[in-house]
């Protein structure tokens, strides 16, 4: 919001300069980003009048100028040819400092002293709508009637500094100068002086329109909704002065009518829009769009309308955007005689969907989006109508008033005491008095508690707390006492669960994976087919019309990346994510959702190729060597059993993850129906959850000694049944081995002659080891036998010859 102190000056007192009042509004909660003064660079332009013009004796294209600039005469050498004597000229005296960063210097120009410049437009940095068209050729010509000496800033208009504040979505009524002016009178103890409809009290004197009926047909994104019908509209140029102020302000005067809308939008922070009434054929409806509706907007653009776009309509089409942009075809043009000036609450979760679906944002939208008083609607006309009859611009004859809901009146009790506690020092009841009257805040009391009405302008104001913060900023927060924290003086450290979750990222990133960070919201459908659909929590406001539920698994998002890197060939990825998934109840608004930690990963493609390295294709086991680190790491046991969820996974190259009978995550290859689907070829992802993991974690290191004793390697093939499980063998086995037996790994499986058909051959490589003392072969050979009769006994197994 930029605030003009000039405009600011004449609704409220001020006696400080704007860097003054931009410190005081900060200190209050009122950031302000920036001051500009603008007549920076103007500080020694004055307007000159060109006395007489000589030909310089020794250049053909320059002229020699005596030039009257008010208190004395100087001479300045220019090159300009669209001088004539008499002419009023912007002159940069020796000494400034221009907008576009040229300083001016006494120079000598063959031989003759210049004692400043003549400037241009360029020079400047002023539009076409400054100076005469002789200007175009040169330096800036204006009309006889510009004030010899006069500084050029003020001629301009430009004796002003504006404040640029930095506003937050709690502050919406601060996007209006009379709020801002109530700020600032809060906040100096100075009275404002502000226009009439800015009070709640006013009351429309117009009689109601009879041949104007206003239709809402969606009352939860229309509260309410009024029109001012005008007559004799007379369509030119606003005043210089309220010229001025839109410019300040960063809005582009267009005319009078136009004009008069964004000034009132700007003053009272009420968003309007004037039709061109002779355009509007029967009734205003405020309605969402049809399928395909299609409107022309004032940028000339047309554009297809998503079904739920709340619109402005006649009986016959659309005539505008609900809070964003009007229509090409109910626009104000020279020819407009009768207007129909709309004035009305939208919600605001349907004009910033509006607007962020079709790129379009605005003044207007900025405040829909952010929430305006419903109660001020009317008020706002009733400022239209005084400027339209001040301007001479129109004929107010009648206004509609279409209300849907008003809320109700808001009354928050604040108590002393317990503000003082709050905010940690004596606060006197008259202290609290003293700022609710500076807040002009009607209140009742009642002993140490002060029964507060809160003005209709204030949304933020909900709770007890909110007005203890508005006493606390007024008071001035360098009230507030500084403490140390108290306690046991103990050094802070990490839980055992962020040291986890530490060395879990730890583990994977040196595994050579990348981490990522992804929404926590996500496509619904892609969330159904990863997560759970029936736990999925939707956003009522979603950041992009598609990312419409909280996610319950962290794969969909890491797919999105890896897709995004591969079409713009990064063919190496390798990424993981720890995050939260959140899962509502079934049934909705019972309890809040609960988060669930997981890790996930995505490969797809293959390591970079190096001189020094062979290239390693991320595949199956690739992922799999990953999570089998991550269980040394942790001290877990995992098993792997055959995936249950074969739609999404391939079923050969697929597993569940179990952790002590408990199935805590997956890991496999996509499914290859779904690698069109998001572009990829061969992904394979993983997901696990973090709580089981973290509470079954070896906590205690173990350490031994590097064996000094030679291991012995024995490898044993069998044949089994073809679904029979290789995990379910090799556990076994393990069980059988006792604690000689170090290690099972298998090295082969086939099928095929001479194996009988429905088996299948697993060829495993066990090696036993004692850390006391040497085996003997004879005792590895008992372990050897009593592992095949346990497996042949358990599965049917048969030694391959």
């Amino acid at each position: 919001m930029k605030v003009s102190l000039e405009w600011l000056s004449e609704l409220v007192d001020i006696d400080q300069s704007a860097e003054e009042l931009a410190e005081t509004l900060t200190r209050g909660g009122i950031e302000v980003e920036d001051v500009e003064n603008l007549n920076k660079g103007f500080e020694k332009v004055v307007i000159g009048e060109i006395l007489s013009l000589t030909k310089h004796p020794d250049a053909d294209r320059l002229w020699i100028c005596a030039v009257n600039v008010g208190q004395e005469e100087v001479t300045i050498v220019t090159g300009a040819q669209n001088l004539l004597t008499g002419d009023r000229i912007p002159v940069a005296l020796v000494g400034a400092n221009l907008p576009n960063d040229l300083a001016i210097r006494k120079s000598k120009l063959r031989g003759v002293v210049s004692l400043g410049m003549l400037c241009s437009r360029e020079e400047l940095l002023l539009d076409e709508t400054v100076g005469l068209d002789r200007s175009a050729d040169g330096i800036l010509i204006l009309p006889p009637t510009a004030r010899i000496g006069e500084n050029f800033g003020h001629y301009l208009g430009r004796e002003d500094s504006v404040l640029d504040l930095e506003l937050y979505p709690n502050r919406p009524d601060c996007l209006a100068m009379v709020n801002v002016a109530r700020e600032v009178a809060s906040l100096t103890g100075k009275k404002p002086h502000l226009p009439k409809w800015a009070e709640q009290d006013q009351k429309f004197s117009l009689p109601t329109a009879t041949d104007l009926r206003i239709v809402i047909e969606d009352q939860e994104l229309c509260w309410r909704y009024a029109g001012l019908v005008v007559e004799d509209v007379r369509i030119e140029p606003s005043p210089e002065w309220m010229q001025r102020r839109l410019k300040a302000a960063g809005v582009r005067p267009i005319n009078n009518i136009v004009d008069i809308t964004n000034y009132v939008m700007l003053e009272m922070g009420q968003p309007l829009h004037a039709f061109d009434r002779d355009k509007i054929e029967g009734d205003v409806h405020v309605r969402t769009s049809y399928p395909g509706e299609q409107l022309v907007t004032l940028d000339g653009v047309e554009r297809t309308l998503h079904k739920d776009t709340l619109l402005i309509a006649d009986d016959r089409q659309a005539l505008g955007l609900a809070g964003v942009m009007g229509g090409l075809n109910s626009e104000v043009t020279k020819d407009t005689r009768r207007l129909m000036i709309e004035s009305a609450h939208f919600a605001p979760v349907s004009i910033r969907r509006t607007s962020r679906r079709l790129g379009l944002r605005s003044e207007a939208s900025n405040r829909f989006e952010k929430g305006i008083n419903v109660s001020g609607v009317v008020a706002a006309l009733g400022r239209v109508c005084d400027l339209l009859q001040d301007l001479g611009a129109g004929r107010p004859v009648s206004f509609v008033d279409e209300v849907r809901h008003l809320p109700a009146s808001r009354q928050v009790t604040l108590s002393t005491e317990h503000t003082s506690t709050v905010l940690g020092f004596e606060l006197k009841r008259s202290e609290i008095q003293q700022v609710l009257e500076d807040l002009n805040f009607e209140y009742k009391e009642n002993g140490e508690l002060f029964q507060v009405e809160i003005p209709t302008y204030r949304s933020d104001l909900e709770i007890e707390e909110d007005l203890m913060e508005e006493v606390a900023r007024l008071i001035g927060y360098d009230r507030i006492p500084t403490t140390l924290p108290q306690g046991d003086q103990t050094q802070g450290r990490r839980t055992p669960e962020q040291e986890f979750r530490r060395r879990l990222r730890k583990t994977l990133a040196q595994s050579g994976m990348d981490e990522v960070l992804t929404y926590t919201f996500t496509r619904a459908e892609s969330d159904a087919q990863w997560g759970s659909e029936k736990h999925s929590i939707p956003l009522l406001n979603p950041l992009r019309e598609e990312l419409g539920v909280m996610r319950t698994s962290l794969v969909p998002g890491l797919l999105d990346v890896a897709a995004r890197n591969v079409a713009r060939r990064n063919l190496d990825v390798s990424i993981f994510e720890i995050g939260n998934t959140y899962w509502g109840d079934e049934r909705p608004l019972q309890k809040l959702p609960r988060e669930e930690l997981r890790v996930a990963g995505v490969a797809v493609g293959k390591s970079e190729r190096h001189w020094l390295t062979q290239p390693i294709n991320y595949d199956f086991y690739y992922l799999k060597g990953i999570i089998e680190g991550l269980a040394q790491e942790f001290g877990l046991k995992l098993e792997y059993r055959v995936a249950e969820n074969q739609s999404l996974l391939h079923p050969g190259r697929s597993t569940d993850i179990y952790l002590q009978n408990q199935c805590v995550g997956f890991l496999g290859e996509i499914h290859p129906s779904l690698e069109k689907e998001w572009d990829l070829e061969r992904a394979v992802v993983f997901e696990l959850e973090v709580a089981p993991l973290f509470a079954r974690v070896r906590q205690i290191v173990r350490a031994h000694s590097i064996p000094r004793f030679p291991a012995i390697q024995r490898d044993m093939a069998i044949v089994v049944a073809v679904e029979t499980s290789a995990q379910a063998v090799m556990a076994k086995m393990k069980k059988l081995g006792g604690d000689l037996l170090q290690q099972v790994e298998i090295f082969d499986v086939y099928t095929g002659n001479p194996i009988p058909d429905g088996h299948k051959s697993l060829a495993f490589s066990l090696r036993y080891q004692s850390l006391e003392r040497t085996l003997t072969d004879e005792e590895v050979n008992l372990l050897n036998s009593r592992i095949l009769e346990g497996i042949q006994q358990d599965f049917g197994a048969e030694r391959r010859k």
